[in-house]
Parts: structure tokens; sequence; C-alpha cells
């Protein structure tokens, strides 16, 4: 009886607490940012009060009011949910590892201002240009594709000889048709066209005027593409311009594909996507 009047006793002095304790999240927080589940612990998302998670996740506060919920009940947040993992790991650690050939530090940098961590942003900026960036960088309106640079760069004159690296990804897509019964039949089409995506500046560079820009006219030399593709056909030939101008291949994808000619027939149309990626230093 007395251990029962004790726990109620308990219970009611907790139920005086002010709403902002009885209203603090739990000690791991389950997040959903951009698609992507994050686990963490909520004294991580608080260790830089003056940061928008800091905020957002106050215990001051009751955060129903600014944060969405997913349909299983997680705290969403709509922003890129891949690069989410290296600003969680900035909160952690007070510092970041990224990748060799990181191609996302620009976009990666934009999370930063946006989560409001003035200390990441610095340290994923150049040394050298960080003057420069702080006078020319801005985000603009236009929808860019994924993966793409939303920086406006400084100009060329701002960046040192050797910061003029980057990433060119060559790709083509080929086809043959072929019977059920020998390969020796196989009809192999031509490669319709080798495409070109990176930054219009470097493809410029590289290939010049055998570089067909009609599918996307109007881009600046300091933003990115996907749709330029090659006046010629030859894929070796891109390769020997790539190489002359300092680039080598880092990595490359295939993937290949089959359907039926029609449903007459057991020949079927094999097709294939390869992409090579190259990067200069």
């Amino acid at each position: 009886m007395t251990e029962t009047m004790a726990l109620s006793v308990n219970c009611r002095t907790n139920s005086k607490e002010p709403a902002s304790v009885q209203n603090s999240f739990p000690d791991v927080v389950e997040l959903n940012v951009g698609g992507q589940v994050y686990y963490t612990r909520h004294s991580t998302l608080v260790g830089n009060p003056n940061s928008l998670l800091g905020k957002l996740f106050s215990s001051k506060k009751d955060a129903s009011n600014d944060l969405a919920r997913d349909p299983k009940g997680r705290y969403f947040i709509d922003r890129d949910g891949f690069l989410f993992r290296y600003v969680l790991d900035y909160l952690r650690d007070k510092q970041v590892v990224l990748p060799d050939h990181f191609p996302e530090k620009g976009r990666l940098r934009k999370e930063a201002e946006y989560f409001q961590l003035p200390d990441l942003v610095k340290l994923l900026t150049p040394e050298d240009i960080k003057q420069s960036l702080d006078d020319f960088c801005h985000s603009d309106n236009e929808d860019g594709s994924q993966g793409s640079d939303h920086r406006q760069c400084p100009p060329p004159s701002l960046v040192p000889a050797d910061r003029k690296n980057g990433f060119i990804t060559v790709g083509y897509r080929g086809s043959c048709t072929m019977g059920r019964e020998s390969q020796t039949d196989a009809k192999f089409r031509r490669v319709p066209r080798i495409l070109i995506c990176g930054r219009v500046a470097l493809a410029k560079e590289v290939f010049g005027e055998t570089l067909n820009e009609s599918r996307d006219p109007d881009r600046t030399p300091e933003r990115y593409t996907s749709r330029f593709y090659l006046k010629f056909k030859h894929l070796e030939r891109s390769f020997d311009m790539l190489s002359e101008c300092g680039f080598q291949m880092v990595a490359c994808n295939s993937s290949v594909t089959a359907s039926f000619v029609n449903q007459h027939t057991e020949d079927k149309i094999w097709s294939s996507y390869t992409e090579y990626v190259f990067y200069r230093k």
C-alpha cells in the first residue's frame, strides 16, 4: 500500500513538469531524409544548437509544429538523403571524410548551407579559392538534373590552372538482333550516338567543334549537362581526345536488356548501355 501511494505521488509530481519536457524527443530519433532512413541520438542532432537541426529538435519546443511525419511516423526532412550521411557524420565527429574523387562536393556544400553549419561549409571550400567563392558562388533557380552541381562557379581567371579538374562521362547505346539457334546470325546495329555528360566548359575544351550542343544549346560554361553528344561515331576517338587532355578512366558500367522482336518469332533484340567515367586531377 505504501509503495502504491509513493508511485501515485511520483506520477502526480511528473505530471506537473513543464510541457516542454513532456514533449521532448526520444533518446534515439528515427529520420526519413529524402527517402533514406537514419537513426541517430537526439543529442547528436542538437549538438550544434545554432544549426537548423539544433533548432528543429530542441527539447524546448514541440517538434510537431515544424516537422512532417512519413506514413511510419518518422520525422521527414525533404533534402538529399544520400548527402545527409555526411552531414550526420559531421555532427557526430565535427569532421567529414569524403571518398576519393568525390563528385558531389558542391552539392554537399549547399546542404551544409541549408542546415546552417558554417564550419562544415568552410571544410568543403578549398583554401585558395574561398574568397572567390564567397564573392561569386550563389544558388540559382533553374532545375538542374540529378547529380548536377547547382553552384555558379567563379570566373576561370580566379581559379588556378591545377584546379580545372572534373569528370566527363561518355555513354553509348548499342543493339543487335539474334536468333535462338545460332549467334552467327546476329545482326549488329551501329552505335546511334555517343553521349557526353559533365561540365560544359570541360566538354568544350576536350571535344571542341565535334561536340553537338543542339539538345542543350543555351547551357553556360560553368553549368552541367547530360544532353550533349558527339558528331562522330567512333568511341575510340573520344577516348583519344580525353587522353590527350589529361583525363583518365576511373570507372565504367554496362547494362544489357533483351526483348522479343515480335510474338511470332523467337528472335530477340539485345540492347546495351555503357558509361565510361573519366577524371582529370
